[in-house]
């Protein structure tokens, strides 16, 4: 078999990531599987930010269901087409708004989450500056051919840099925005590494009061938690106009705003989540793309989720042709299905030769061993409503590591146990999620009888079970 030789770096990331149940930064494309109606919405989305317009999408899925996973998949994506993106998990810490500076942490994560393709592991603000004024610099040189030590460049850059930022002063904030770039600039001209870092630590919302920004930067306002997504806005329009796509920012972990107790604050942060919607919908944003993740029950509770707040439920929950069973992945919602049994299988296979690349061996499991390992998943106790890729992902991944570490061990030997275990190593059926209930009236295939099957399934039976599942 020609496999395809995947970096050391990358097949660490994905190895070690995996084992341990979280989604790798990188890498996600050669294991990706499924979810080929949602990305390519996605992907549109984009196509409309480059074109100046404005993206909302809102993912949901169970636990362990990819919203993570199809959130990286997209960020990796978009930075190698020119978008430069931000990512932030909420957390109690870092919210949409807050009496305690929280929309503010969720500012600051994104900015140093700041990516783009030159700088895709974050820390990406000061590069990106940079890059634009020595674009300008250089422009200046060929276009009035002159050296790089003629004092007329200085002169010309700052005149591009106004003309720039001149047409965002009429933004809410623009004017602010706008001179403490031109103070950047400044601070490279003349050399002032104080008034340089000055100006970044504005833009990364870190000046505590308006007395120090005003003392340092002579301007009368800072990023604070009411005014943080209104700089989102700018910077969205800035990157555009220095050679980037658009901005997109990818907030995960939403049902940290549904676990908010006060229901005071938990209301605050969906009518800030609604002026986000209503922004990029109404064409109010340009440039700018908002992904947010979060379980079914983050969003459709009608007691504490987004569907509490009548204005949001309004304008997310689906039509009467979409809630038929039909599919439409245009609205501003994507509710992830759980991936098949076949694109779980597809997705050990890629995992199989990933480890043993990574590990510098030859496999020798087989087809049938794997479809033997899909037996005991898809069987074990509430697998029909619970199994998850990441649970799956991550016993295989850690059977991997046991047979290639402990030489003497079967793979029989190792499936057996899994196939006795009462449960999983992790807690709970498969894919355990607090937030979802099973339905006992569902359909249950001939594979969810509750007896486990045996190890290494004879390869006639093997047939029989791939015929069981869902195509």
């Amino acid at each position: 078999m020609n496999e395809v030789k995947i970096p050391k770096r990358i097949t660490t990331a994905l190895v070690n990531s995996f084992a341990a149940g979280v989604v790798p930064r990188i890498g996600l494309e050669h294991v990706a599987v499924g979810r080929k109606y949602e990305v390519e919405s996605i992907l549109r989305e984009l196509d409309n930010v480059a074109d100046g317009g404005a993206a909302f999408k809102l993912i949901t899925g169970r636990y362990g269901s990819g919203k993570s996973f199809l959130l990286q998949m997209i960020r990796n994506y978009a930075m190698d087409r020119g978008f430069v993106v931000a990512d932030a998990d909420l957390s109690p810490e870092r919210r949409l708004t807050g009496s305690k500076g929280q929309g503010l942490g969720t500012y600051r994560e994104l900015m140093t989450n700041l990516s783009t393709r030159t700088r895709p592991d974050g820390g990406a603000l000061e590069s990106m500056l940079q890059k634009w004024i020595s674009t300008l610099q250089q422009q200046v040189m060929e276009e009035n051919n002159v050296s790089a030590d003629d004092p007329s460049i200085g002169i010309e850059v700052q005149r591009r840099i106004h003309s720039v930022t001149s047409e965002m002063e009429g933004w809410v904030h623009g004017f602010d925005f706008a001179k403490v770039l031109s103070a950047y600039w400044q601070g490279i001209r003349l050399g002032e590494d104080t008034l340089k870092q000055s100006a970044l630590r504005w833009l990364r919302g870190e000046y505590p009061t308006r007395t120090e920004a005003r003392r340092e930067l002579n301007v009368g306002v800072i990023i604070d938690d009411d005014g943080w997504y209104d700089y989102m806005k700018l910077w969205a329009e800035f990157a555009a106009r220095i050679g980037y796509q658009g901005l997109l920012l990818f907030v995960d972990e939403g049902v940290n705003l549904y676990k908010i107790s006060n229901s005071v604050s938990r209301q605050s942060n969906y009518e800030k989540l609604l002026t986000i919607f209503n922004d990029t919908m109404q064409g109010k944003a340009g440039h700018l793309g908002v992904f947010v993740g979060g379980t079914p029950q983050f969003v459709e509770d009608p007691r504490r989720g987004l569907y509490s707040y009548e204005a949001l439920r309004s304008r997310l929950s689906e039509s009467r042709f979409g809630s038929s069973g039909t599919k439409n992945f245009a609205g501003p919602v994507i509710r992830l299905e759980m991936l098949s049994h076949e694109e779980i299988l597809l997705m050990l296979q890629k995992l199989r030769d990933i480890h043993s690349q990574h590990h510098k061996y030859q496999s020798t499991l087989e087809q049938h061993q794997l479809v033997a390992f899909m037996q005991i998943a898809v069987s074990r106790m509430g697998a029909e409503e619970l199994l998850t890729p990441r649970e799956v992902v991550r016993d295989f991944v850690d059977l991997l590591n046991t047979l290639h570490f402990n030489e003497e061990l079967s793979f029989d030997e190792l499936l057996g146990q899994l196939a006795t275990a009462p449960t999983n190593s992790h807690g709970g059926g498969y894919g355990a999620d607090p937030d979802v209930v099973p339905n006992s009236s569902s359909n249950q295939r001939a594979t969810s009888s509750g007896t486990a099957p045996q190890p290494s399934a004879p390869k006639d039976e093997v047939d029989d079970f791939l015929a069981e599942f869902d195509l």
